[in-house]
């Protein structure tokens, strides 16, 4: 997909830019990946799951910026990422090709400013301009604040997987799945 850089005003005043990925951005956005991992429950991996080599995450960037189908957008406030936000086909099929995966990853430092809005919404508007008819995500049941960004933003629930996740302390998590008609 082609995207123009945009910048953003948080609720804190503050100008940040979205842009593209590019690969020389692989390795903050390991760094990235780790911090958001360790400062909430609600993603997917552990911080120690973030095990890409910095070349495995440029090939991954280089595979996003090629096709199409992929966006992997950043957001920074001058020389920092503070987030990331990607689209991508739910599967390789044409019975598929109406249908995307959104998700986004927020360093703590900018919850609540309304940047996740600003860039949920930059990634539905790229992600209809290519075609997909419909939105899909999940979401960890508890996650009450992005359930209901969500749902601002349209999503509708559709399902609820229980035991989703199992937490390294033992306890599970249920998710929620949701889509949006584009």
């Amino acid at each position: 997909m082609d995207f123009k850089k945009r910048n953003i005003i948080a609720k804190d005043g503050k100008s940040y830019t979205v842009r593209r990925a590019e690969i020389s951005d692989a390795e903050a956005v390991l760094k990235l990946l780790r911090i958001t991992a360790e400062q909430s429950v609600f993603l997917l991996r552990e911080p120690d799951e973030v095990t890409m080599t910095v070349e495995q995450e440029q090939a991954f960037i280089q595979q996003y910026s090629a096709d199409s189908g992929t966006l992997l957008l950043l957001l920074e406030q001058g020389e920092q990422l503070l987030g990331l936000c990607s689209v991508a086909p739910v599967g390789p099929f044409r019975r598929y090709a109406h249908r995307c995966g959104v998700a986004i990853a927020l360093h703590r430092d900018v919850w609540g400013l309304n940047l996740g809005r600003n860039m949920m919404e930059i990634l539905l508007t790229e992600a209809k301009q290519v075609g997909y008819e419909q939105a899909e995500l999940d979401v960890i049941a508890d996650n009450h604040r992005a359930v209901a960004l969500y749902k601002r933003l349209g999503f509708e629930q559709y399902g609820v997987m229980p035991r989703n996740m199992q937490y390294t302390d033992g306890t599970y998590a249920d998710a929620i799945w949701m889509m949006k008609k584009l």
